[in-house]
Formats: C-alpha cells, structure tokens, sequence
C-alpha cells in the first residue's frame, strides 16, 4: 500500500497548528517562580476555555474512535460512553467541583493529604498514576496503529513524534499551553468530523442508516442488563475521578466558575460524539467489498477500532479526507496532553513536594513538574510501543480508579467521621475484590464468583459497583469504631499509630459553615502554623520563610 501523502499533510499542518499554539500560550505562564501557573494556570482561567479543556478531558482519541467503534461493533445500546460522560461533568461540578475549588487545593489529592496524611495520599497517587499513564500510553498506542494501517507509515515514528510534541508544548506551558491547545484541538475535531458527516452519509457503498436502525441500534439482553448497569455506572462516577478533570475546575476563577465549567462542558461531550456515532453506524451499512479497501490487508470486522478513520479515507473524497485524519490526530493530542501533565502534577505536588520534601522553593518545584513530564511521556511511550494489551491494562486501572478513588473521595469530602484507619481498610478491601472478581483480558483468574456468575459469559453481577458500595461501607465503619476506641481512652494514644485521631484539632462545632471553615483552615496556612509534613502533625511557624519558598498544599485562592 502506498504511503497516503494527503493523511500525512492533514496531520502534519494540525500538528504545526498545535505546537504553536502551545508554544504561544506557554508565554502566558509566569515562568520557573510559579508552580500555581503551571498546576492550576494561575487560578485565571476564563469560563470559555475551561469549559472547552474540561470537555477535552473526555474528548480525546479514545472517545472519538470508541464511539465509531461500539456503534459499528455493539450497537448504539452498548454505545454508553457519550451520554455517561456527559451527565458525569454536571455530576461532578455538584458533588466536587465547587466545594473543591472553594478549598483551594492545587490537586485531587490534596484533601487526603489534608486529613489523612502524606502517606496515605500517596498511597492513593498509585491507582491515580497509573491511569494517567495507561491512558495515554493508550491512546499513543492507538495513534500509532491508526497511522500504520490507514497512512502506511511506521508505528514506532507516528507514536515517538507524537509524543516529542505533546511533551514540548506541555513542558514550556503547563496547563496554560494544555488548555488553549484543548480548544484549537476540539474546534478541529468538531469542525472536521461535522464536515465528513455528509460525505459519509451520502456515499454509494453506504446503505442509508435508517434502512437498518434496528440492527445498528442493537440490544440489551436481560441476562447482559448487570454488565450494562456496570459499566453505565463506571462511567457515570469512574470518569470523573481524574486528576485532568480536577486540574481544570480547580484552575476556575471561582468556586461558581468551577461548577459552570463542568456544566456546560456535560453538553460539549455529548455534541462532540454525535458524528463519531453516525459515522459508526455508517460504516455498519458499508459494503466494503465495493470499496477501494484491500479486505485481506485490513477488515473492519476483524479491527473494528479502525472504522472512523477507515470511513473517513475510504468514503469522502481527498480534499475531505485531508481534513478528517487531521482532525483524528488532534483528537488523540488533547487526550494525551492531559493526561501527562495529570500525572507530573500530583507526582511533583503531593509526592515529591508532599511526602519527600515538607519545603520546596518554588522553582524547584517547577523543575520537578516538567522533568515528571518528560519522564510520565517517555514511560507512556514506551509502554504503548512495547505491550499489546495497553488497552485493557487501562480498563483495569479505570476500574481501580472507580471502585477505590471514587468513594474515597466521597468520604474525605463530605464525612468528617473518617479517617486514616478507614481509608487504609477500604483501599485494600476494594483492591482485593476487584482483583477477585477476575479479568479475562489479563489473564486475571476469577476467585470470587459473585450472583449470577456464569460459566461462559463470567460476571453478570455489577460487581464493580458494588464493590464501590461496600468500600463506602467499610470506611465509613471503620473509622468510626477506630474513632470511639482511640478518642474515649478504650485504646491509649500509643496506639494510634496514624496519628490521625488522638492528635487531630476537632474543627470547632461554632464554625458551621463551609465558607468559615475554609477560611480558618486557609489562615491557618498562610500563617505558617502548620503546613503539610509528617502525618496530620502540627507544627511551628516558618521562620525566615520569603516568597520563593513553597509550601505544599499552600495556594491562591
């Protein structure tokens, strides 16, 4: 096959578009003394670019293609992801985006650390981490292949070039660069998939999706509805428990902004994947044998993760096609930057400025930021060039991202009863009956058999789900029991080993209101009485402390 030089020049002039852009709005970052510029862009973000890089965050290579993808392959029925993702922003704008931002944290971490300790939260950082990277080592992945099947060009050099890119503009910018990128990327993934839209639709080797609605729509069998159930749910409160979703609505001008953000952005997600659906139901109605397609090459059956840009190259004309591969390669850039800087965020922020280091200067702290960059982007690329089953090594690490950081983040939020003891128990009870409920796509043995476990399709019981429940439940039990036994002298302070409840400053019960707390707990902070070292411990004034100096957990509200 030869090299098609038109899906190389659509994807070169967006990759050029892209990079300078980043690079332009990496000269709105305040340089090497800010870390608050490079994590939350200042606390400056317009409502207009936040809405679009907060949508971004879902919006990527992955959501693009899948929804072509489980439309062509499942149906519209088992095509969740739109509509999930796009009731999880509003969803997380009422539940975590405004009481978030109103505390000021600079991370999703940050309110672990706060009440649980360094170790704890970075105990939490593990699952976090390892999504990020899956998840761009996924998506590079799936541009490397995209880009060799339909472009004829070397996996390995797609993958690399695209990751020097995103790793460029991101080190320079931080989330100044990611987010004004994330605008130009989706402008280029509407306006390009719109404009293939009618070209698709209209195409000879297409029958009319209408004349086949009933099969591309597809089914949920009764006995599927516990999968069903599962994955909506994963989705609807999995997807929000990201530090590249956090970064955005904790980067808003105001608590309010903040919570707008996630709400329009819920509309944006939805918009963004009706072409990607027609286009997967169009390519369930092509007769590929009347196409140009070499079937013995590349069947869309056998690699249905292809459809979208197989449509594309094969049923619009050149000048069309130029516009829609370039739009695919920004779609998987605005993923992709997200999830590196994510990940370099919370290393540098609640890792290396947390647990190992209770004072960093700023620019040291900046410096560790871009060089966690470089190294999450060469990790991600090295995973997505050297293991095949990138993909479900990620929809593992979503589960334990669903099934540990969401009802964690739940508890720490909203029930002050818990503590250390709880979260500790939780984590690893969550972790044991996730990995007891098996996964095949790893090779993962099923040693616990939840109801209606069956012998041929496995689980059918929404045991993630319920796994998130009974996490809930043991936090919530545990510290509570752990809370009466150290704190009415049943056990002596020797024994609590956290320091988390016999150490602790009960916040007073006069301050009710959230808004009183969090200026206490702010002032409390700015003083210098106490900032984030060892395990909940209290400690003196900073002496000598001068406005290089950065204190973890310290920021601009």
């Amino acid at each position: 096959m030869a090299v098609n030089w038109v899906g190389i020049a659509g994807i070169v002039v967006f990759y050029i578009i892209i990079l300078v852009v980043g690079l332009w709005a990496s000269r709105k970052s305040k340089g090497d003394s800010d870390p608050d510029s490079v994590l939350v862009a200042s606390r400056d973000m317009s409502l207009f670019v936040g809405v679009w890089t907060t949508a971004a965050t879902i919006v990527g290579g992955a959501y693009i293609n899948g929804a072509a993808e489980s439309v062509f392959e499942s149906g519209l029925a088992w095509t969740q992801a739109p509509w999930a993702y796009a009731i999880s922003m509003p969803l997380g704008g009422i539940l975590f985006a405004k009481h978030m931002r109103a505390k000021g944290y600079l991370t999703m971490l940050d309110p672990f650390q706060d009440k649980y300790g360094n170790r704890m939260g970075g105990l939490l950082f593990i699952p976090a981490l390892f999504g990020e990277i899956l998840w761009s080592a996924a998506i590079l992945a799936s541009l490397g292949t995209t880009m060799s099947v339909i472009l004829d060009l070397n996996v390995k050099l797609s993958v690399i070039i695209s990751a020097v890119i995103v790793a460029f503009y991101t080190f320079f910018g931080g989330l100044y660069s990611v987010a004004y990128t994330d605008v130009v990327q989706l402008f280029c993934i509407f306006v390009g998939l719109w404009f293939c839209v009618p070209f698709v639709m209209t195409n000879e080797h297409a029958a009319p999706i209408t004349s086949t609605s009933s099969e591309w729509i597809g089914t949920i069998d009764p006995s599927d509805a516990g999968i069903w159930i599962d994955f909506t749910m994963l989705l609807l409160l999995g997807g929000i428990t990201w530090q590249a979703y956090f970064q955005r609505v904790l980067a808003a001008k105001s608590p309010e902004k903040a919570q707008k953000m996630s709400f329009i952005a819920g509309f944006v997600v939805i918009i963004m994947a009706i072409p990607s659906v027609l286009i997967g139901a169009v390519g369930f109605n092509t007769d590929w044998n009347s196409t140009a397609l070499d079937l013995n090459k590349t069947n869309p059956h056998d690699h249905p993760s292809l459809i979208l840009p197989l449509v594309i190259q094969y049923l619009t004309p050149t000048y069309v096609a130029f516009v829609g591969l370039g739009a695919l390669s920004a779609a998987v850039m605005s993923s992709a930057d997200s999830s590196v800087l994510a990940a370099s965020s919370m290393f540098a922020h609640n890792i290396w400025g947390g647990l190992f280091r209770s004072k960093v200067s700023k620019r040291e702290l900046v410096w560790v930021i871009r060089i966690s960059i470089v190294v999450t982007t060469i990790l991600a690329t090295i995973i997505a060039l050297t293991v095949h089953s990138v993909y479900y090594l990620y929809v593992l690490c979503s589960d334990l991202v669903y099934v540990i950081i969401f009802p964690q983040l739940v508890c720490v939020l909203y029930i002050k009863v818990c503590n250390t003891y709880g979260s500790l128990v939780g984590f690893v009870i969550a972790i044991l009956l996730r990995i007891g409920g098996g996964e095949g796509s790893l090779h993962i043995p099923i040693f616990i058999k939840f109801p209606f476990y069956s012998e041929t399709k496995g689980q059918l019981f929404p045991f993630r789900t319920f796994i998130v429940v009974f996490s809930f439940a043991v936090i919530i039990v545990i510290s509570y029991v752990t809370d009466i036994v150290l704190r009415r002298g049943y056990l002596g302070p020797r024994w609590d080993i956290f320091k988390c409840v016999t150490s602790v400053e009960r916040v007073p019960d006069e301050v009710e209101h959230e808004g009183e707390e969090e200026k206490m707990h702010m002032e409390r902070k700015r003083s210098g009485e106490w900032q984030l070292g060892d395990v909940n411990e209290m400690k003196k004034p900073l002496a000598g402390k001068d406005e290089s100096e950065y204190i973890p957990g310290e920021s601009k509200i």
